[in-house]
């Protein structure tokens, strides 16, 4: 059975200080009910992606929360998987249409993550991380980043400057989009004179602290105008600990679950036109080039040099400026990439829009922690 995205509505990523979550859910589910000319009476069931909230603000039992917010009296249920939340929740929802049970749902993901201070919010996010061997010892993310990126920097040759250009096409990339939390571009210098958080990755190697929410609809009905059928979503899971892995320098989630996308549509890494993928960290980015098949081990960074990988390039990447320049609040990023991919191919992305050629298949990769977790989408225009 197909899925198709029937409307989409997202908020202003960024420190929202005069918002709550309650708010930006509502006007994120809002927009997508309105995009697709529906109301509340016509949704099934929802799905909240959102990965810490009680430590965030204190509040729990989102899916009760948010269906009363709308007034819907239909299933609603929390998806948490650390940063993959959003895809999980697509994923949850994509099965739920196709077994039959809905026709109709509404998948919303939020994050509000500014109303702690910097080391609580820290503290928060390493919940994501294993708890006995790495956050219980001060490990963090941007130190688990930072790990992978020295055995990159090591094995392979990949310079600093590499990783600042991820940063530097990201924020380009975010000067055209509206919600976006940077829109400012940067240079080299700028990259690798900023301040270090754990070295290698200075401060905008990293993705920021923020608020915001996306929702979608999905549905089974084709839309008129310019379909967007969701036509593979596959989750494979590794090892929540680096120590435990064999290699830290490729996320063997994100390899697993990409190739079974790949192979239930009979596709090659090379078919795909545009992705968005998880740059929590500018090394993050570097090794889903890789670990998606759209280069050789190790060799990322050529095709990054030639700027294989900007909106005019071959295969433009992260156009709405990633998490690193949009923002990651957390439980809307796989929502929002999931709404990036189909505004583009929808031929709706306004000034951002990729225009070299025709669109025809989307990528998003979504992480969650170190890559215990990984969600791959693939997203098919109908345009003829």
């Amino acid at each position: 059975m197909a899925v198709y995205i029937q409307g989409q509505g997202i908020t202003q990523f960024g420190e929202l200080w005069d918002r709550d979550l309650r708010s930006l859910a509502v006007e994120a589910a809002l927009k997508a009910l309105k995009d697709a000319k529906l109301t509340i009476k016509d949704i099934d069931a929802l799905y909240i992606a959102n990965m810490n909230t009680s430590a965030f603000t204190g509040q729990e039992h989102l899916g009760a929360l948010i269906a009363s917010e709308l007034q819907s009296d239909k299933p609603a249920m929390r998806v948490e998987g650390a940063c993959a939340s959003g895809s999980l929740a697509i994923n949850a929802a994509f099965n739920s249409l196709r077994s039959g049970s809905y026709k109709r749902v509404l998948v919303i993901g939020v994050e509000k993550m500014t109303d702690i201070e910097g080391g609580q919010a820290t503290q928060a996010l390493a919940a994501a991380s294993d708890e006995e061997w790495e956050s219980y010892y001060g490990a963090t993310f941007p130190s688990l980043y930072a790990l992978m990126a020295r055995e990159h920097i090591r094995r392979f040759g990949t310079t600093r400057e590499d990783l600042a250009l991820i940063s530097i096409k990201n924020h380009y990339h975010a000067v055209l989009n509206p919600i976006a939390q940077f829109k400012k571009e940067i240079k080299v210098d700028d990259v690798l004179k900023a301040p270090v958080v754990a070295d290698p990755l200075g401060l905008l190697d990293c993705s920021p602290i923020s608020d915001g929410a996306a929702a979608i609809i999905l549905g089974v009905e084709e839309p008129k105008g310019k379909p967007v059928e969701l036509v593979a979503s596959e989750i494979a899971t590794s090892s929540i600990a680096l120590h435990d892995r064999e290699d830290i320098t490729s996320l063997d989630a994100a390899v697993k679950a990409s190739s079974k996308a790949y192979e239930a549509l009979k596709i090659k890494p090379s078919d795909i036109d545009i992705a968005e993928v998880h740059d929590c960290f500018t090394i993050a980015e570097l090794i889903a080039y890789e670990d998606l098949g759209f280069a050789a081990k190790g060799r990322a960074r050529d095709e990054l040099r030639r700027g294989h990988y900007h909106r005019e390039g071959k295969l433009p990447v992260n156009v709405s400026g990633g998490l690193k320049a949009c923002g990651h609040p957390i439980g809307a990023t796989g929502v929002k990439q999931a709404i990036e991919i189909y505004l583009q191919l929808a031929g709706l992305a306004g000034k951002r829009q990729v225009k070299k050629k025709r669109l025809k298949l989307g990528l998003t990769h979504n992480v969650g922690g170190t890559g215990a977790t990984c969600v791959i989408n693939i997203f098919k225009s109908e345009v003829k």
